[in-house]
């Protein structure tokens, strides 16, 4: 799990504060002027790709707007595709975020009283207000990493006070090779990257998680990021939860989470950071964002 302070600090000194590196350009490749067909080829590719650009979907910059920051994590306000204006709202972080402790492994959190504040951030990374809980709606670490708080204002009332919306959350599996970003409000930073694969089972201490998702090596998530909504590029919408990385390379240790295959092999793979699938949940939310944990198509875990 990803530590909001010590090493996290540490290492945002050593990484700085967000700033990406500068790249040399590359040289200019010389002109074989004896070989006309691959000036024609050259030309013809540059042609192609400037149709693709004009014709692909608008893609929208990830920022901040959503977002929040805890005391100790990342979440986010989120909505199920089937939420209306006047449903309470809802933040969506890590079961390990919760203010009470790390669930046990098989815990399952459901309609805890809360009175947990989250800064609300907009699409700068300014906290514009504090919104706060009402409950728990649910929490666990078994099987996925989620809480999901219910908070005392509806989705209406924080668009009209702040004019900001929620993040909705996608209700289909997110796709290998997907543009990415991890949005942290505890840090106020992004981090870019793409869907690497899928993990069949993460296993991390006391703790196992299925099909989890695997970012590539760019995503160099560190303590506090736990809780980011991980967003799709080209819809907007949030596909998972940053939770963990392997740190240090240990195997299936608290820091250090290893894969484990459908034949039991295990794979370590050292810096590299995951999250947990979030599209099996709008199943278990009804009308007024109710939490139904009988409901057709929900699988979370039960109590």
């Amino acid at each position: 799990m990803r530590k909001p302070l010590g090493a996290a600090l540490f290492a945002l000194v050593i990484a700085g504060a967000g700033a990406a590196p500068a790249v040399a350009a590359p040289e200019p490749a010389a002109v074989d002027t004896d070989t006309a067909t691959s000036v024609v080829r050259d030309a013809v590719t540059s042609t192609t790709a400037a149709v693709s650009r004009i014709t692909a979907p608008t893609v929208q910059a990830v920022n901040f707007a959503g977002t929040v920051s805890l005391s100790n994590c990342s979440g986010s306000v989120v909505r199920f595709p089937g939420s209306e204006d006047n449903d309470p709202a809802m933040v969506m972080s890590n079961g390990h975020c919760l203010e009470t402790g790390f669930p046990a492994a098989g815990e399952v959190i459901v309609d805890q009283a809360s009175s947990r504040t989250f800064g609300l951030l907009n699409a700068a990374g300014s906290r514009v207000a504090t919104l706060r809980a009402s409950k728990i709606a649910y929490a666990t670490m078994t099987d996925t990493d989620v809480s999901l708080y219910q908070l005392t204002t509806t989705y209406a009332q924080i668009k009209s006070s702040y004019n900001i919306s929620p993040l909705t959350m996608n209700n289909t599996h997110p796709v290998a090779g997907t543009a990415i970003t991890v949005v942290s409000g505890y840090w106020k930073r992004t981090y870019a990257c793409n869907v690497d694969g899928f993990a069949y089972r993460l296993k991390e201490g006391a703790w196992t998680w299925k099909d989890s998702v695997r970012y590539t090596s760019a995503c160099q998530t560190i303590g506090g990021t736990s809780g980011s909504p991980v967003v799709d590029n080209a819809t907007g919408n949030v596909v998972a939860v940053n939770n963990t990385g392997n740190e240090d390379g240990g195997r299936c240790t608290d820091n250090n989470p290893c894969e484990v295959d459908e034949s039991g092999n295990v794979t370590v793979r050292a810096g590299i950071n995951y999250a947990q699938e979030t599209y099996q949940i709008p199943a278990c939310f009804g009308v007024d964002n109710k939490l139904d944990l009988s409901a057709s198509g929900c699988t979370l875990p039960k109590p």
